[in-house]
């Protein structure tokens, strides 16, 4: 991640800060349990339990300091502004895609909401990128990994 702003949903925000507070709150703490509890049963260096549950810490440790990051340097879009006009974080974008002479619809969200599966694709993406700023009738040409895809976008609706 780059220490450049990312545009994050209200959800998204909301979503991260949920889980920074579960793994500050309930997660540490459970850890912390596990850590003690493997302590007693001895010898350090041959206990798995004890190893799991250090690594366990780091793991959530590592998350806490990846969501204190995100937040640090989140920006919200600003969901009310996301019409029928112009693409932006919030916007349902149906689109035709030229390579594959398909109809898509997208729901262009923030860095942490992406899921392709769903067609939530976010804004940093080739595709979202692609598509931020586009107008109705717009093509807009996108380098994926799958190589060169074009779309013209035929409808923008709010999320």
């Amino acid at each position: 991640m780059s220490e450049n702003r990312v545009v994050l949903t209200k959800e998204e925000l909301n979503n991260l800060e949920a889980e920074l507070n579960e793994l500050k709150t309930v997660k540490r703490r459970e850890n912390a349990l596990e850590i003690q509890e493997a302590r007693s049963h001895g010898d350090l260096s041959e206990n798995a339990e004890y190893t799991e549950a250090k690594n366990e810490e780091a793991r959530i440790n590592g998350r806490i300091q990846e969501i204190e990051q995100i937040l640090r340097i989140a920006d919200v879009a600003d969901e009310s502004a996301a019409g029928a006009d112009t693409v932006r974080v919030g916007s349902v974008v149906k689109v035709f895609d030229m390579t594959y002479e398909e109809e898509d619809e997208y729901t262009i969200v923030g860095y942490t909401g992406a899921d392709p599966i769903n067609m939530k694709i976010s804004n940093e993406s080739p595709l979202g990128a692609a598509l931020i700023g586009a107008h109705v009738g717009d093509v807009v040409s996108a380098n994926t990994p799958g190589g060169l895809v074009q779309m013209k976008v035929l409808a923008i609706r709010k999320a």
